[in-house]
């Protein structure tokens, strides 16, 4: 039995200058990290006592005896290019699906992990990160970005740079106490509505006019929140005032990224004293995160009354195996 544990990202700026479409030809950054909710993947060989060969739990149970009959899409493709066989997969999580923080992408890296390990196999995070993209944007066609693969593999909080030639994961280098006061300044609430990113992105992209210039300036300010958190002396509010600006920004990128609804409650928190925030993922519901000064937090909290308030801790260790007991498997076709 193989349990693997996998962190949920928060991505702060540069979100959209990660799809292939665009770095490929115009390089792309983003800066993100993980945080202390997370989803665990619980995999083992079934045994050879039922009328099914596999069975899958998830928000639904499956039980199948061929991988082709297998409605969810990750697990299918992910099994069939790892050949996998007669297994019980168990989905569990910290957090609800489909609500901007990556949830699909940690489960496919939690999942091709726990694949490797019940077979014996060691995988690095850059493999585990660059088949979870493979599994998710061309076995499965889903639309979105590379940055949730990556994030959720290697943990920590991350500049990732895309280019024609790949990407690159390069940690921000920030003290201790000021990691801590922006974990502090940081509140995150759940608006209630979830959606699934890949019909965001597809939405986004129907009729949308030529956004360049807006994920140009996205991409411009990575390097503007860099230099805030890792240069000692500049102000950390200036965090908070990044972040306004580039919500208003992707509001312009497309027309599923915000409803009414999310504007009024981001309103509220800027109006209650947040210096700026964002939805978090592709949009159209999930989490909202405010930067909030200590004596506004008070503020904040009542005019998010209605919503529910979701405490983080900054984590550092991305994907991990948490529970490893090998099996005696032989294949259906060799036993006697």
């Amino acid at each position: 039995m193989i349990i693997t544990k996998t962190p949920f990202r928060m991505s702060f700026f540069g979100g959209g200058t990660d799809m292939e479409s665009y770095f490929r030809e115009n390089g792309g950054a983003v800066l993100s990290t993980t945080f202390d909710k997370y989803c665990y993947v619980n995999v083992r060989h079934l045994p050879p006592f039922f009328d099914y060969s596999t069975e899958l739990s998830y928000s639904k149970t499956e039980r199948v005896t061929k991988v082709d009959d297998i409605k969810h899409p990750a697990i299918r493709n992910a099994m069939k290019m790892l050949d996998m066989h007669e297994i019980r997969l168990t989905y569990e999580a910290d957090l609800p699906a489909r609500s901007g923080l990556g949830t699909s992408s940690s489960f496919a890296v939690g999942m091709l992990n726990a694949f490797y390990a019940l077979k014996g196999k060691y995988a690095d995070k850059k493999k585990l990160a660059n088949e979870a993209i493979r599994l998710e944007r061309v076995l499965c066609n889903e639309a979105g970005g590379w940055q949730d693969q990556i994030a959720a593999s290697f943990g920590g909080m991350n500049r990732i740079n895309f280019s024609a030639d790949g990407y690159e994961v390069l940690p921000i280098i920030i003290s201790p106490e000021r990691k801590r006061q922006l974990n502090n300044n940081l509140m995150m609430f759940f608006t209630g509505f979830t959606r699934f990113s890949s019909e965001v992105q597809k939405a986004n992209a129907v009729g949308k006019q030529d956004k360049n210039a807006q994920l140009k300036e996205m991409l411009a300010l990575v390097d503007d929140a860099e230099r805030v958190l890792t240069d000692k002396y500049a102000d950390l509010d200036d965090f908070g005032r990044l972040l306004d600006h580039t919500w208003k920004l992707k509001r312009q990128t497309g027309s599923a990224v915000t409803t009414n609804s999310i504007d009024e409650l981001y309103a509220k928190g800027v109006s209650a004293g947040a210096l700026g925030g964002k939805l978090l993922g592709a949009g159209g519901g999930g989490f909202l995160v405010f930067y909030v000064q200590p004596e506004y937090q008070e503020a904040v909290h009542l005019a998010m009354k209605d919503l529910l308030y979701i405490p983080f801790v900054f984590e550092n260790g991305g994907t991990r195996i948490i529970h490893y007991t090998p099996e005696i498997y032989v294949p259906k076709e060799e036993r006697l």
